[in-house]
């Protein structure tokens, strides 16, 4: 093992390079725009001189959700595809199980922030809850590597032999994956599959028994329906089934279970700093209205009358006028910008 004079955490682009100064790694730092998927590194992330050949690494936490304990930390070339399902079988977690981290779960773990995931991070692992899985490709074809230094307004680019050392001083093992052979497996059986299958044989179905063989498959997997036979209860089996959404027993109302949740705080993540950088800025309204604010939009009031919930007493007195919930209803938002809004001066008015 290798003597490791790193700090107690890595936590930004200082202590990052702090770290790599002490333990003699020499690097190349660039600063940019806040980066939130590969495209973008690709983009906007220029090295110059021996790290312009660098490879970009995406990095992804994972969590088996029997054992949410410990995590995975896979890190791989940008553009190396990886077959989750080969994954999930090659670790044995079970069908189903391996999927995105919580991202308080990765902070606390790993102290990496959302956007911001990076090899370095392994350097704050240290109670060993997180195995390292490294893509062949970048531990024995790259020469230089680029992740973020703790966070995604730069980037920074090592070179292999120090990489391989940034794993040594954080103590673990890294488990090297060749991706590429999941993918292959695949296609082989595939292929194979499709070689040894009688040609008439496959022509000669009707129509009717591929449909019914559709829908057989389909239930198989514990779908009822297929997207061709109908398409809302398709679509609802797969956001229930896949552990995205619960139904809640008041209609119109859903749980988002981690999973979903993620990808909306993903989808906030990646909208968020553009939003700002066109000068957006976000607020927020209430959700509630009252009946006379939602009467004066007539259009409003026929078009969602029969949707909206009403809201007729506060503990067991009853409202003098009731209250609608009704959330980004125009009738709450454009009373406060005419007071808002006096003059051109006030002008643009941008919000999220």
């Amino acid at each position: 093992m290798v003597e490791s004079s790193a700090p107690k955490a890595l936590t930004d682009i200082s202590s990052t390079e702090a770290f790599l100064t002490a333990n003699s790694i020499a690097y190349t730092t660039v600063k940019h725009d806040q980066v939130f998927t590969i495209p973008e590194m690709l983009e906007k992330v220029k090295f110059e001189g021996a790290s312009a050949k660098a490879v970009f690494a995406k990095n992804l936490f994972l969590q088996d959700k029997k054992k949410k304990e410990n995590g995975f930390l896979v890190i791989a070339a940008h553009d190396t595809a990886i077959d989750m399902k080969g994954l999930t079988k090659h670790l044995k977690v079970g069908s189903g199980n391996l999927r995105g981290g919580e991202v308080e779960v990765m902070e606390a773990m790993l102290g990496a922030k959302k956007g911001a995931l990076n090899l370095f991070a392994i350097i704050n692992d240290t109670a060993k809850k997180v195995h390292l899985i490294m893509d062949h490709k970048l531990m024995n074809e790259s020469e230089q590597i680029a992740f973020h230094p703790m966070q995604n307004d730069a980037t920074c680019a090592i070179s292999n032999t120090d990489m391989k050392k940034i794993i040594a001083l954080s103590g673990h093992e890294a488990e090297i994956i060749d991706f590429s052979k999941f993918v292959s497996e695949d296609a082989g059986k595939a292929g194979e599959e499709k070689k040894t299958a009688p040609q008439a044989k496959k022509d000669s179905k009707p129509a009717a028994a591929k449909k019914e063989e559709g829908k057989t498959h389909a239930h198989q997997m514990g779908v009822q329906y297929t997207k061709e036979q109908n398409f809302s209860k398709w679509y609802s089996d797969i956001i229930t089934k896949s552990e995205m959404i619960e139904y809640y027993e008041i209609s119109g109302c859903y749980i988002l279970r981690p999973l979903a949740y993620y990808i909306w705080e993903s989808i906030q993540g990646f909208l968020d700093p553009r939003f700002k950088k066109n000068g957006v800025s976000n607020c927020y309204f209430p959700m509630f209205v009252s009946e006379a604010a939602l009467s004066k939009e007539k259009d409003h009031v026929e078009g969602f009358a029969p949707e909206v919930a009403w809201v007729t007493k506060s503990g067991k007195t009853d409202l003098q006028e009731p209250i609608a919930i009704r959330p980004t209803s125009e009738t709450i938002m454009y009373p406060s910008y005419a007071k808002w809004i006096h003059s051109h001066r006030d002008l643009p008015l941008c919000l999220n």
